[in-house]
């Protein structure tokens, strides 16, 4: 009898000691449940707002529309009124430089622009009529600028090859990353590869130009792009004279240096074959 007792006794201190180890031992993640019983709900994660997607329309070379929220872009805007039929007003105007398939003062006077402001090297702000001067934001080359949300960085933008040199002298002209929401966005303008390009950091969409003899070769934009690694590269700007640029050339070039970046190529020229 009295082993029979002492049998029990052990037993009922053994389930107490593995009831208590099921109580102190610790939950996996996938085990914590809430106060009824049910899987408590995964931890937050952040995810890019569905509005925080910028819009790209490609018109024509150079010129493109953003749009984002309700704020409208127009980059370098160019090609009279009837190029932006049945676009949005602009708020914002970016201007890269005084040749002509990036300034046009006929277009400017043309457009609607009573609410937009207007950023621009000081090269730029000289050729334009003195009526736009109180919507004028003038940028040199390292300062930046924030409108409706959106910081606006002037990046160099010149020639580095001896027989160009005289076509984008360096101070003169702008190209533009956009801080929109998160998200660094390239305009290159008229550039070849030159050291303050290859050292951007965090870009996710670059428009990147290559046309001869006004900027730069397939290989040279390919080489730049591969360094400072945009997420996504938007190749533009790439009729040049008396030849287009190969853009699948600089696509071939980027991918076999890099998979993992990606090369999205628009519609520049909708009324050519190219």
């Amino acid at each position: 009898m009295m082993k029979r007792t002492l049998i029990l006794l052990i037993g009922c201190a053994l389930l107490a000691r593995c009831k208590e180890n099921q109580k102190t031992k610790p939950l996996i993640d996938s085990e914590i449940k809430d106060t009824h019983g049910a899987p408590s709900p995964p931890s937050k994660v952040f995810t890019e707002p569905q509005d925080s997607n910028v819009k790209i329309i490609p018109i024509e070379h150079a010129t493109a529309i953003l749009e984002w929220n309700d704020i409208t872009i127009y980059i370098d805007p160019v090609g009279g009124l009837e190029a932006f039929e049945g676009q949005k007003q602009p708020d914002l105007i970016l201007i890269t430089d005084v040749h002509g398939d990036h300034l046009s003062v006929e277009t400017l006077e043309a457009l609607n622009t009573e609410k937009a402001k207007i950023i621009v090297p000081q090269a730029v702000a000289d050729k334009i009529p003195s009526d736009f001067t109180p919507q004028l934001d003038i940028l040199d080359n390292g300062e930046s600028k924030e409108r409706y949300g959106i910081t606006v960085e002037a990046i160099p933008m010149y020639n580095i090859r001896e027989e160009a040199l005289k076509f984008h002298t360096k101070g003169r002209g702008n190209g533009y990353v956009l801080n929109i929401d998160g998200q660094r966005l390239y305009f290159s303008g008229d550039t070849e590869d030159i050291p303050e390009m290859r050292a951007l950091q965090n870009i996710d969409k670059a428009f990147i130009c290559m046309n001869l003899p006004y900027t730069m070769t397939p290989e040279s934009a390919a080489s730049a792009v591969l360094e400072f690694k945009p997420k996504q590269m938007y190749p533009y700007h790439y009729r040049g004279r008396p030849d287009v640029s190969d853009v699948a050339k600089f696509k071939a070039m980027v991918y076999a240096g890099n998979p993992d970046l990606e090369v999205v190529q628009l519609d520049w020229y909708p009324n050519d074959e190219y």
